[in-house]
């Protein structure tokens, strides 16, 4: 299939409820209104397709580029690719979720995530963090740099409430993704979930972050700590 043929097929799912949801969250023109269980629909049907994804997300249609992150073979995404997604990123769900998630399932996750950590780009920071999060999800502890990892739970801890709002969030999310899913850094994560405290962030609508230790006690309730998940895409 072509881009333009997915893009057809996206339109007669688009409905206004949708979009309307969608850029109350960030998303910009042209947006269509796909919900994800709609284009998880086309995702089943196309499986991986390098190229369709980078066709895809080249449409600039915040549904279309979302879409391209479900159905990325990751293993195949360059760097140049990578970057030329984030420096193109035009709403959080991307940003925040599509990218990282590729980059992650990659063989340039680690370079990239702190690399992009760096970035004065509040949305390219985000994406840096939201990346090492994803890898700490999916990567077995034994390939992991446990002592880097450390690292920036330290350096979460010093700077967390002097980032900017969305930066904040992630922040907060990798302490929690490094509670969860790193069980030789449970214990200094949840310390460190305990040591910041609340995170005070604006969100959107009914929005809210995660009261960090709270939600690392829900997790472990349903879940074996260190248990990894086979993908961070949803």
């Amino acid at each position: 299939m072509t881009a333009q043929e997915i893009v057809a097929e996206l339109k007669k799912f688009a409905n206004a409820q949708t979009k309307k949801t969608w850029m109350t969250h960030g998303a910009q023109e042209p947006c269509l209104g796909v919900k994800v269980e709609d284009m998880k629909k086309i995702q089943k049907r196309v499986k991986m397709d390098y190229q369709l994804a980078l066709d895809l997300y080249d449409t600039g249609i915040a549904d279309a580029m979302y879409l391209a992150g479900l159905i990325a073979d990751d293993a195949k995404m360059t760097k140049k690719d990578l970057q030329k997604w984030i420096e193109n990123a035009t709403w959080g769900m991307v940003a925040e979720f599509t990218v990282p998630w590729v980059a992650s399932g990659g063989p340039h996750g680690r370079e990239l995530a702190l690399k992009w950590m760096q970035s004065k780009d509040d949305a390219i920071a985000s994406a840096g963090w939201q990346t090492y999060s994803s890898m700490v999800a999916i990567k077995e502890d034994a390939d992991l740099d446990l002592a880097e990892i450390k690292s920036l739970l330290a350096r979460v801890a010093k700077s967390i409430h002097l980032q900017p709002n969305r930066v904040k969030y992630v922040m907060n999310s990798f302490v929690i993704a490094v509670a969860c899913y790193v069980k030789p850094l449970h214990k200094q994560a949840v310390e460190t979930a305990k040591g910041i405290g609340k995170v005070s962030v604006e969100l959107v609508g009914a929005c809210k972050i995660p009261f960090a230790p709270d939600h690392i006690k829900k997790f472990q309730a349903r879940s074996p700590i260190g248990k990894k998940r086979k993908s961070p895409k949803c």
